[in-house]
């Protein structure tokens, strides 16, 4: 059986008209999916502004992929930078460079050309691996910060309580917690009707996005929800803080100044990425759970945590890391091998 919505805002400034949203209904009648969600860009800009946004969104998405990826290779092939805080920078990287795989081509594409159709099945699927990426990067910051920890508090333990294989299996653990956290999420979503408007209103699919263009009970949606970003982001972030508040402890008890100054000097890049996912994601969290209507601040704060950190890391981990920084040398210079 087949139903079809009216009037749908495009977000660029028109109205399609009627008739152009096909929505699904399952065997039983008690269910209602639309065929497509409808993306949208920036709220109040029109499709030239929008057009010419591709461009530096192209532009950002090219420099993560190059930066993420060089990162990548040179971990990989320097034996001197198989260590703890090396390897599980290589890990961030691999991280971003899906994540912004996953979303800025499909943001390209619809601010590029307009193009605002996402299929139903593929929407969620999109939604899981944004949500489920952010927890991995989440806990890899926490591993970094452990990391850190263990380097500045316990400088003769360290070995010995991060190796390879100890490196290995926290990264299995971030990946198997990401999936399986998040895993349900596209299955509480399958089972709500979806009769209302079926414009999600960011250039991307996010849970909270298509929650709301519910009309059925979201109860279920909400709690849980709720419940992982505590779980989940939540803990983790109490845990970093924890951690560098016994770091700071740590260098504030050293005798020398410049040893202080060195010692937290190699968590400036750590701390960094810290600041540019956790900032972005709590505001968001926050306005999105305060209700009311979807606002332009709403698309900025999400459009930042989602695409400033695969852009950034690369940036500071290039110029703040000597052994990244001189191989990244030795390959544009004339004779770099």
């Amino acid at each position: 059986m087949m139903f079809f919505s009216p009037f749908v805002d495009t977000g660029f400034g028109m109205k399609k008209p009627p008739f152009l949203v096909p929505v699904k209904a399952t065997l039983n009648g008690t269910l209602i999916h639309p065929a497509y969600f409808l993306l949208v860009g920036i709220p109040g800009l029109g499709p030239n502004t929008h057009f010419w946004m591709a461009f530096p969104l192209c532009f950002m998405y090219a420099l993560a992929s190059l930066g993420n990826l060089a990162i990548i290779l040179i971990i990989r092939v320097e034996r001197r930078l198989h260590e703890p805080m090396y390897l599980f920078l290589a890990m961030l990287s691999t991280i971003d460079l899906v994540l912004s795989s996953v979303t800025m081509p499909k943001m390209a594409s619809l601010f590029l050309m307009g193009i605002q159709e996402i299929e139903f099945n593929l929407c969620l699927a999109q939604m899981f691996l944004i949500h489920a990426l952010s927890a991995m990067e989440s806990a890899v910051l926490l591993a970094m910060a452990f990391d850190r920890f263990v380097a500045i508090c316990y400088p003769l333990r360290h070995a010995t309580v991060l190796p390879g294989p100890a490196v290995a299996k926290i990264g299995l653990a971030a990946l198997t917690r990401g999936f399986v956290f998040f895993f349900p999420l596209p299955f509480i979503l399958k089972r709500l009707s979806y009769c209302r408007t079926h414009t999600v209103t960011h250039s991307f699919c996010l849970h909270q996005d298509i929650m709301k263009l519910s009309c059925t009970d979201t109860t279920v949606n909400v709690v849980y929800g709720l419940f992982i970003i505590l779980s989940v982001m939540g803990v983790d972030s109490l845990l970093i803080g924890v951690s560098y508040v016994l770091i700071l402890r740590a260098v504030l008890a050293l005798a020398s100044r410049g040893a202080a100054l060195k010692a937290f000097n190699t968590c400036i890049s750590h701390l960094c990425a810290v600041l540019v996912f956790y900032v972005p994601l709590i505001g968001l969290s926050v306005v999105h759970r305060l209700g009311g209507p979807t606002s332009l601040l709403h698309v900025v704060m999400a459009n930042v945590y989602l695409l400033l950190p695969p852009v950034v890391n690369p940036i500071v981990y290039g110029a703040k890391t000597k052994e990244i920084r001189s191989r990244i040398f030795r390959m544009f210079s004339q004779d770099g091998r």
